[in-house]
């Protein structure tokens, strides 16, 4: 870059104007409208349902809206960009873990869900395990979620201050109070409806980001060269060694497990996918989420490579600019859309936005879960009509209560950052993968009994805890570094000037460190954290499966073939029968379950799960009638 583009190292804090933080409110204003306009509309219903799952009349579209803005918050808005500027561009091959993720859970995991009719996904666990299996997932559920909230909320808030000077517990306090406002207004029309406004603001924040700050790079194909030129530029780093931060086993096949995790068995995608009004127009929802995933994944990257090509000869946190690489693009935004009014507060606006939809559906789902889980099955013990009455006010008091509780989180996660706010990053990779692994050994191996379950779960979540820990405390070197980067162009007394190591040299002291005597379990300690969660669920499937046939494992023709899929003829359809029967482990497709009385217990309609398939088949199971998606028990 010449001299001139250097004059974008201002040394100081961008300014925020009156039309940035006019822009910046109406976002807020908007939401919150939203929550007013359907408390107003919904104000006669009274049923639960219609709070948790928009009465099972949503539309495909802004439900898969809804889908890629939960699930890209502003962690990611923040997080990717910085992930390109430091280790270059394998990270993208996360795309191809978002293809096998939403392929695999709208054919396999979503159809037992959306037929069993259920708001909380860990009912499931009850009606195939008992009581245990679901009482611990779902309150590890909450202190995930919990604990991520928290996170979502306080994190961007700390990185905006620090580079715009936009107030930190101004921003946390009102981004808490808008969410919960309007979930509480609004229940589940409100949340995927705000969620589509808020996706729209995502990408419309980053289109002005990744053109405004290409001029800075004289145009994007300059800035790709340059980084290209510093080694940022890698798509084919095929290394199988699972220590390796990004390669593509590690991003694509590992990063497809927690992706997985998200739009298979997690409780804001069940909501989801459940709100629509049948199985078909779930699948179509899924996969349009996919364009928005990959849409907003690309421009993020792009960002990425151009605030490289930016900032290149001037690193700015060894620079002394900001204190973490998570600030480089609230930097970035000051120093290029800082000049022209309102577009920093469009920035503004889309990473709260992507915070705005992750704590609302957090909230939601969290209501969900304690109302399904925890109140009502003490209500159906006391024989209580309480929830047939008051059903969507005490959802609404839920959600107020979640809100005060996850911005505790939130304070207590900023009263200690030196340790909980990286651990909180990973927790989620961490958990998933043992509550993953259960729903895993429930739907696909019909041996799992109860006690295997319990013992899968919790030898997984110790073993995975034990991993995230280990790694947070002894924080082992390598055998991934940090690309090399510059302050030869810091030409502003602001900065420090640093002098970096050759990438050779680097290289050779990194060897000499990796060569040095140091406990065994390092090498286990760094693993990429791309492979928790399947390793997490890897770990459960194999000690429940393992624990069930010891204990005497559950005989396959005496399972409710409703918790089951089958994955073989889901996946191999044209196969001859002759080969998939064997595959459907014993278990019976389309019989008349004589477990249906037990568990409607929690109030299920067994009408709901009329016999879908063929009774003309030979072995009881037509993959075809399985899949329609037209049955008139679905329109609901």
């Amino acid at each position: 870059m010449d001299k001139k583009d250097l004059s974008i190292f201002t040394g100081r804090k961008g300014e925020f104007g009156t039309v940035d933080y006019v822009l910046f409110s109406l976002a807020f204003v908007a939401s919150a409208a939203i929550g007013f306009y359907h408390a107003y509309r919904d104000r006669n219903k009274r049923k639960a349902e219609d709070f948790h799952l928009g009465g099972r009349k949503m539309h495909p579209i802004p439900v898969s809206l809804s889908l890629s803005a939960t699930f890209l918050s502003s962690l990611t808005l923040l997080g990717t960009p910085s992930e390109v500027y430091t280790n270059g561009t394998m990270f993208y091959w996360i795309v191809l873990a978002m293809v096998i993720a939403i392929a695999a859970a709208a054919h396999i995991f979503v159809p037992v869900f959306y037929r069993l009719n259920i708001t909380s996904c860990f009912q499931y666990f009850e009606m195939r395990f008992g009581k245990v299996a679901r009482f611990i997932t779902s309150i590890l559920f909450m202190i995930q979620t919990l604990v991520y909230m928290g996170f979502v909320l306080y994190a961007p808030s700390l990185a905006l201050e620090a580079v715009t000077g936009v107030s930190l517990w101004g921003s946390m306090i009102g981004t808490a109070a808008i969410c919960t406002l309007y979930t509480t207004l609004g229940g589940m029309k409100t949340v995927i409806w705000t969620d589509s406004l808020q996706f729209s603001i995502m990408v419309a924040g980053l289109l002005a980001v990744i053109i405004e700050g290409s001029k800075y790079a004289n145009g994007f194909e300059n800035a790709w060269n340059i980084a290209n030129e510093n080694g940022r530029i890698e798509f084919l780093e095929f290394s199988p060694d699972p220590k390796t931060r990004h390669s593509v086993w590690t991003v694509a096949i590992g990063g497809s497990f927690f992706w997985l995790y998200l739009y298979a068995v997690n409780q804001a995608q069940v909501q989801r996918v459940c709100s629509l009004p049948t199985l078909r127009k779930a699948k179509i929802a899924m996969w349009l989420n996919l364009v928005g995933l990959i849409l907003i994944v690309t421009l993020t990257c792009m960002i990425g490579v151009v605030i490289y090509a930016v900032y290149q000869s001037c690193h700015p946190v060894t620079a002394g600019l900001i204190n973490r690489s998570d600030q480089l693009l609230p930097l970035f935004v000051m120093d290029t859309l800082g000049k022209v009014p309102g577009l920093a507060g469009v920035f503004i606006a889309c990473v709260f936005s992507g915070g705005l939809s992750t704590i609302s559906s957090g909230l939601n789902a969290m209501s969900a879960v304690v109302q399904e889980d925890y109140l009502k099955p003490i209500a159906n013990a006391c024989k209580s009509k309480l929830f047939a009455k008051y059903g969507i006010v005490i959802s609404k008091i839920l959600v107020v209560v979640m809100g005060f509780i996850q911005f505790g989180f939130a304070v207590l996660i900023s009263k200690f950052t030196g340790l909980i706010v990286q651990f909180s990053y990973s927790l989620y990779s961490i958990t998933a993968g043992p509550i993953f692994g259960l729903f895993v050994a429930g739907m696909i191996f019909p041996w799992t009994n109860e006690i295997g379950a319990v013992a899968g779960f919790i030898v997984s979540l110790a073993f995975m805890c034990w991993l995230g820990l280990g790694k947070l405390i002894e924080s082992p070197k390598g055998p991934s570094f940090p690309l090399p980067t510059y302050t030869y162009g810091c030409n502003n007394s602001l900065y420090t000037t640093t002098t970096l190591l050759p990438t050779s040299m680097a290289t050779n002291m990194t060897t000499i460190m990796m060569n040095t005597d140091e406990p065994v379990l390092y090498d286990f300690y760094r693993i990429s954290y791309q492979w928790y969660t399947g390793l997490g669920m890897i770990i459960a499937v194999f000690v429940a499966v393992l624990v069930s046939f010891l204990t005497g494992y559950t005989r396959a023709d005496t399972i409710d073939s409703r918790l089951m899929c089958p994955i073989f003829d889901t996946m191999f359809p044209c196969l001859p029968e002759s080969i998939r029967k064997p595959l459907r482990f014993g278990v019976v497709y389309g019989k008349e379950d004589k477990y249906a009385a037990d568990h409607n217990k929690e109030g299920l309609d067994n009408n709901v799960f009329a016999d879908d398939h063929n009774p003309n088949t030979k072995d009881g199971l037509d993959i075809n009638a399985y899949a329609d998606e037209n049955n008139s028990s679905t329109n609901l």
